[in-house]
């Protein structure tokens, strides 16, 4: 248990601390970086699966329409995710997207009750109620809806949600996904070569070059070692870990990024924190009620 608590620890570590890493890179536009995203990650992903011995899965997935078709969803999802995470932290919109992995453990119950009739305890619905009302605190007092928080939290719990039912485990998984996004990124990465703007190509900068390369292991060993945290820890301290990414981020977007965070956001973020509390100790009760 101790290994898989330092294993999911550095994973939600490097997760947190992404906002460096792409505002690192901001000289490269967001649509430019998802694109690298996906073609490093892939490239990254066939040498570990290859290092490892790893294609059985590969023919037999080709043959089972259901399993390629969820996949494409799923991969659609990840990339909405990741572009609109990468223009938040471009364009001084961290704190925000920080706000949207706080409530996504909050979106993932929802879905769980709408899509897979999953029964919500009363302490759930109330988390749920909670964080409902800090959006609505957060809409009322900006004049419009906390869009990217809703987006990244959205997608990414649609995302889990077909991760969940899915029939692959998370590295495979992960490489059908890249291999889907691929050809796209490929295509656009071309064609700006083409015009001329590629900043890959255009970049003065050796070191904006090795970053983009960087970010196949970047965006894979994190999730590497999220799964094999949680293949030996309880779901109830996994959990608990996954709090520490958007910490870093909110801590981040406020300390050196120098974000804008008003009282009336601070309330709102309070309103929030307020429902994940609720819902962590809800749940840490029941399971010691039901020992």
């Amino acid at each position: 248990m101790n290994t898989g608590i330092l294993y999911a620890t550095l994973a939600f570590l490097c997760w947190g601390l992404f906002p460096l890493y792409f505002h690192a890179i901001g000289e490269v536009p967001p649509m430019e970086i998802l694109a690298h995203r996906m073609l490093w990650s892939l490239l990254f992903l066939v040498l570990v699966l290859s290092a490892r011995q790893q294609w059985k899965w590969f023919p037999k997935v080709l043959q089972q329409p259901k399993v390629l078709l969820s996949f494409v969803a799923s991969s659609l999802l990840l990339s909405a995710n990741w572009g609109v995470y990468i223009w938040s932290v471009n364009n001084g919109h961290v704190i925000d997207a920080s706000l949207g992995y706080f409530i996504n453990p909050l979106v993932n119950v929802l879905l769980g009750q709408l899509v897979l009739k999953e029964y919500l305890r009363r302490g759930q619905w109330m988390a749920i109620a909670v964080a409902a009302g800090g959006v609505a605190w957060l809409t009322w007092q900006s004049g419009q809806l906390p869009w990217i928080a809703l987006i990244l939290g959205i997608t990414f719990g649609a995302y889990g949600l077909l991760r969940k039912t899915a029939a692959l485990a998370a590295l495979e998984g992960l490489s059908l996904e890249t291999m889907m996004l691929f050809p796209p990124a490929l295509i656009y990465v071309l064609w700006l070569s083409y015009h001329g703007d590629n900043a890959f190509i255009n970049t003065p900068h050796d070191s904006t070059r090795w970053l983009l390369v960087a970010a196949g292991p970047i965006t894979a060993i994190p999730l590497l070692l999220f799964a094999a945290g949680a293949r030996r820890i309880p779901m109830a301290v996994l959990g608990l870990l996954q709090y520490m990414s958007p910490t870093m981020q909110a801590l981040l977007g406020v300390w050196v990024f120098h974000e804008a965070f008003t009282a009336d956001r601070l309330i709102g973020f309070l309103i929030i924190w307020a429902a994940l509390a609720l819902y962590v100790v809800e749940g840490l009760w029941t399971g010691r009620r039901a020992k």
